[in-house]
């Protein structure tokens, strides 16, 4: 097949049922019958992963992202890591999740991932869905002509890959707004709140309760602990950290605030409690925030 073409290759191999159009009620198709996804990888020295795609594609001959339709069962994460690794050789395990974003058209939808790059890798065109790959620096993307919907998402997804996202978790003032005995052993009830923590910061959160306009987010998340919650049992889990406050808690995540809006200035961070006084006192220094309640409501959605 050579580059001008416009028939698409013959596929070899077995077609998941995903593989099809989905038909919306006024006759619109668009490709994967489950919703589709790509992949936006982002290296913060060289730029983000573009594809020219084929002339026999979908608006053939525009730059996007490696992405297809999802399988059946598979989640929108996974069908991107999937399709950027068939289409251009990208290795998942060299990339760290950031956020998703979803466009959703009722009967269809398309989810872009965006992740940063943790390695340097260069891409491959592994199948006849690319006229060319390459690191295209974020300030030419605007020059190349783009897919329409990936123009039309660009001057957004440009403004927030740069910075990830911080949660900062009052973690005396979230364990203490359910009467459930959590004074009894407040070391355990700490226990308990990172136990739930974990995994969701590991599978994401919905961003926005981070005030993104996104679908899910990976923020960095910090659990301040303080008296006797400090003898907590720690807990692993990719962007969360635990500090024990020195003094009182407060001023600890006033401290913490502080200094991720100095040293990552745009990048959004939110605390989580329902004092106050400490809500003011992190607004003041340009942090949001939100109740106890939204967190725990956004952990126990998760069960």
């Amino acid at each position: 097949m050579t580059a001008g073409d416009t028939r698409p290759p013959t596929f070899q191999g077995p077609r998941d049922p995903g593989d099809a159009w989905a038909v919306g009620p006024d006759g619109t198709r668009m490709w994967g019958l489950f919703g589709s996804a790509g992949l936006l990888a982002v290296d913060r020295d060289r730029g983000v992963l573009l594809q020219h795609r084929a002339t026999w594609s979908h608006f053939g001959g525009t730059w996007g992202i490696p992405g297809g339709a999802r399988h059946e069962g598979e989640s929108a994460v996974a069908a991107a890591l999937r399709e950027s690794h068939e289409e251009a050789g990208v290795p998942a395990e060299a990339l760290e999740p950031l956020f998703t974003r979803v466009l959703d058209l009722g009967f269809w939808t398309y989810t872009t991932a965006v992740a940063w790059t943790t390695r340097g890798f260069e891409p491959e065109m592994r199948d006849a869905e690319s006229l060319d790959l390459a690191w295209v620096p974020v300030d030419e993307v605007d020059r190349l002509p783009l897919h329409p919907h990936f123009g039309e998402a660009w001057p957004l997804l440009r403004s927030m890959i740069p910075h990830r996202p911080a949660l900062v978790v009052d973690a005396a003032n979230v364990v203490g707004s359910r009467p459930d005995g959590w004074w009894k052993d407040r070391a355990g009830a700490a226990s308990r709140l990172l136990e739930a923590l974990a995994p969701a910061v590991a599978e994401g959160l919905p961003a926005g309760l981070l005030g993104m306009d996104a679908h899910t987010a990976w923020p960095h998340t910090v659990v301040v602990l303080e008296g006797a919650a400090k003898a907590a049992a720690g807990t692993t889990a990719p962007r969360l950290e635990v500090a024990r406050a020195g003094g009182a808690g407060d001023d600890e995540i006033v401290a913490r605030v502080e200094s991720l809006v100095q040293n990552d200035g745009g990048a959004p961070v939110t605390v989580a409690t329902s004092d106050r006084g400490l809500r003011q006192r992190v607004e003041e220094l340009g942090a949001r925030s939100i109740g106890a309640g939204a967190l725990r409501d956004a952990l126990d959605s998760r069960r």
